[in-house]
């Protein structure tokens, strides 16, 4: 840029120099010739008059140079100095800075309707980012609610399959399991040797197991269209902890039950009594036996929750997206792997949802969500 404006000074102060010397010079030329005339040979007055004719060229020299130098400074001031920082302006535009008041305001009409249009594109465009961006914001909520309705889907049509299963396999299940309990308890009543008796122990525990499992199947598979009532959320969790305080696995738990005064949901009282006593059993379990269990009723932007926070070591992130899957356990030949899954479908079909969180505090915190009345 710089160099270009040199070019035109220079070309300019040529041209200006050039239209200076064409106009002066018929007048020099005779002004010396008449000085020529009248002064003799080798006076005083001829030596000068060498000597402004020896003088003429530098003196053009000197105009050229100062003709460049004021033009240079003139269109660098005006045409070359806005031209360069609307230059760095379009540059950052083009890496997205739009910051419309980095466009200059300097310059002659042309550069001042340049950087109007400058900057109203730059106002467009951050318009538009703006837009994009909130889009953008918008497609990610979005794509999140789908792959959590997705997993949601997922999970219920499992739960749904496995409930269809139950209802198939339960009764041709359930009348042997029975009889082999029985058989079982008199096979015990006349055992004779210890080792006898262990072997007997551990049928009838496996047995058991197998009881369980059946029976978590026979929830999923109940009905799906309870008797939904506004229901008093505070004293259905009272009455499930009076219940669980005297199990074994409750023993050394110190619960607390934080209550928000007149709180309803509409919901169905047993399935809500069952998905509560199922998850304190649970967060019991998940401190081996000791520790501490806070239940809270609460309402939130219009949904009513029930709370249960435990003091243990909190849900792996391996494990939190399994957490719910039918026959998933971490408990080993002690667990079956129903009992959140049980739950959760129990909380859909009263009309809610279970959810599943490790919380700053520390710990694991479930929580019901019902609709409140």
């Amino acid at each position: 840029m710089k160099w270009r404006i040199a070019s035109v000074a220079f070309l300019l102060g040529s041209l200006s120099t050039g239209l200076t010397w064409l106009s002066v010079q018929p007048v020099l030329i005779q002004l010396l010739d008449v000085v020529r005339r009248l002064a003799p040979a080798a006076s005083p007055e001829a030596e000068t008059l060498a000597k402004v004719r020896a003088l003429l060229p530098l003196a053009l020299g000197l105009d050229l140079v100062a003709l460049t130098v004021l033009a240079y400074v003139v269109l660098d001031f005006t045409v070359g100095r806005p031209l360069r920082r609307t230059e760095a302006v379009v540059e950052q535009f083009g890496r997205l800075e739009l910051d419309a008041q980095l466009v200059p305001t300097e310059g002659g009409p042309l550069l001042t309707r340049m950087q109007s249009a400058l900057r109203r594109m730059a106002e467009a465009l951050r318009a538009e980012q703006g837009l994009t961006r909130s889009q953008m914001a918008s497609l990610r909520e979005a794509n999140a609610r789908l792959a959590r309705v997705q997993t949601e889907l997922v999970a219920s049509e499992r739960l749904a399959m496995v409930g269809r299963l139950a209802a198939g396999v339960a009764h041709e299940v359930g009348n042997p399991l029975s009889g082999i309990l029985g058989y079982l308890s008199l096979a015990r009543g006349k055992a004779t040797t210890p080792e006898l008796k262990d072997y007997l122990d551990r049928t009838e525990f496996e047995v058991q197991r197998i009881d369980r499992i059946i029976r978590g199947l026979l929830d999923l598979g109940r009905p799906t269209t309870p008797a939904l009532e506004p229901v008093e959320v505070g004293a259905v969790v009272e009455t499930c902890v009076r219940l669980v305080r005297a199990s074994p696995e409750l023993a050394h738990v110190t619960v607390t039950v934080e209550l928000e005064p007149g709180v309803v949901a509409r919901a169905d009282a047993g399935p809500l009594s069952q998905i509560v006593i199922n998850l304190l059993l649970n967060a019991a379990q998940a401190m081996e036996g000791k520790g501490q269990v806070r239940v809270s009723v609460l309402t939130v932007e219009g949904e009513v929750q029930v709370q249960v926070h435990d003091a243990g070591p909190g849900i792996p992130s391996d494990i939190m997206p399994r957490l719910f899957e039918p026959f998933f356990t971490t408990k080993g030949r002690d667990g079956t792997g129903l009992g959140l899954a049980v739950s959760q479908r129990l909380a859909q079909v009263i009309g809610g949802r279970l959810t599943a969180e490790n919380p700053p505090t520390g710990g694991a915190r479930f929580t019901v969500h019902l609709p409140s009345t």
